[in-house]
């Protein structure tokens, strides 16, 4: 079982990559993909979310959506807009995000190894949102959106990828939405591809870090289709599943914010008296961006506050309890604030590090929340930590920047 596979990419033919380029399905909602792909036939939202090509009171999740992916991923092959490269092989891929540039390697990962433990996850996921991709999977038959792998960095695979990106990119593009470069270059060579293989072989896990649900949908699929085949030899496509896959190293994660409705019944002053409980609470004239794990920013009543937990109470030897966001849960949200549930609770809010701490200011002065907590980014080694230990990290722990690109590059199951 080869834990990476090369595989014959479906991409848009030369000159095409910047009509077909797309942000990722789940980062844009149905109003914002339909204004992104107004007077761009070409767009890959229309098999991403098809849905913008139906009547707004289609529900996502009807059947007829996925048809109409199904339709629009068909016309845009007939019409060679997306071509199939004719003998399988590797990508590498770059994405620039202002001065943060990291390059990674487009490859199908193993549903075996993912079944194993070898592939490693650390959240859970939602069954409305993996059940959505199994269909989009099956009626397409292909999957369009890679999941975000991360290796620990190796000198073999780095190398590798350096020595192919040093030439002129057979893909450039530059994302409207959001600025980010896209650079993409077909490795063919059968010596590159046969190292960057036994490289992976080699490693004894690599970690999802973003597309759970795209992952366990890939999973789902092929073991349908394996229990489905007679005559499964492990060598059809559906074995594996679309994805990028980066060195530990590069990545980089920003914070995920938090913002409550209000402080439980309590006052103010009595809501700070007991945060002081637990940390050492210390006024700020400017915004407050923590620079260190125990550490926080806290915005209440247009006053910023720097929040530093007590030492005693970061465990030493739990991968997930010593993490900044169960600090925070564990400490002020859960029995200061009453909120025991994050996930399911309507009382709290996520802010993406991307919106900065203005964003976490102006939720809390527009009035319809109280208080919000700016966090310290969760470590690439922290994430990797409770995934070795079997463990699932708490709620909206990580938020990875850049995303990658939908159209690029997408795997069809033979």
């Amino acid at each position: 079982m080869s834990l990476v596979k090369p595989f014959r990419g479906l991409r848009p033919v030369a000159g095409r990559s910047e009509d077909v380029v797309a942000p990722p399905y789940d980062v844009v909602d149905r109003a914002e993909a339909k204004a992104l792909a107004h007077g761009r036939p070409w767009s890959f939202l229309h098999i991403s979310r098809p849905e913008i090509d139906l009547p707004d009171d289609v529900d996502p999740y009807d059947p007829a959506v996925y048809a109409k992916g199904r339709e629009n991923l068909d016309h845009m092959v007939a019409e060679g807009v997306l071509v199939r490269d004719a003998a399988p092989c590797y990508y590498a891929y770059r994405l620039t995000m202002g001065a943060h540039v990291q390059t990674g390697l487009v490859a199908t990962a193993s549903v075996e190894a993912y079944d194993q433990g070898r592939i490693k996850k650390h959240e859970f996921t939602r069954p409305v949102k993996e059940d959505d991709r199994v269909r989009q999977i099956d009626t397409l038959n292909a999957q369009t959106g890679p999941v975000f792998l991360v290796y620990p960095a190796n000198a073999v695979v780095d190398g590798i990828l350096a020595r192919v990106t040093s030439v002129a990119p057979e893909v450039d593009v530059t994302a409207e939405r959001d600025g980010v470069r896209h650079e993409i270059w077909k490795i063919d060579e059968q010596g590159l591809v046969d190292a960057l293989t036994q490289a992976f072989d080699a490693m004894p896990a690599i970690y999802v870090a973003d597309g759970h649900h795209r992952s366990a949908a890939g999973s789902r699929v092929g073991n349908a289709r394996r229990q489905a085949n007679p005559a499964h030899t492990g060598e059809e496509s559906y074995n594996h599943f679309l994805s990028v896959i980066f060195a530990h190293d590069q990545m980089q994660i920003l914070d995920y914010n938090r913002v409550v409705r209000d402080l439980n019944g309590l006052s103010a002053d009595a809501f700070l008296a007991s945060v002081g409980s637990a940390f050492d609470l210390e006024l700020s004239d400017e915004p407050v961006k923590p620079a260190r794990v125990g550490e926080f920013g806290m915005y209440l009543g247009g006053q910023w506050y720097r929040l530093s937990i007590h030492d005693e109470l970061i465990p030493g030897d739990d991968p997930v309890a010593r993490l900044d966001v169960s600090l925070l849960q564990d400490n002020l949200i859960a029995p200061i604030l009453g909120i025991d549930d994050p996930r399911r609770d309507n009382r709290i809010d996520f802010v993406g590090g991307i919106r900065g701490l203005v964003g976490l200011e102006k939720r809390v002065d527009g009035g319809d929340w109280a208080v919000a907590f700016a966090l310290h980014p969760t470590t690439m080694q922290a994430l990797m930590d409770v995934a070795d230990a079997g463990e699932v990290m708490p709620p909206k722990s990580t938020w990875f920047e850049p995303k990658l690109a939908d159209g690029l590059v997408s795997h069809v199951l033979d």
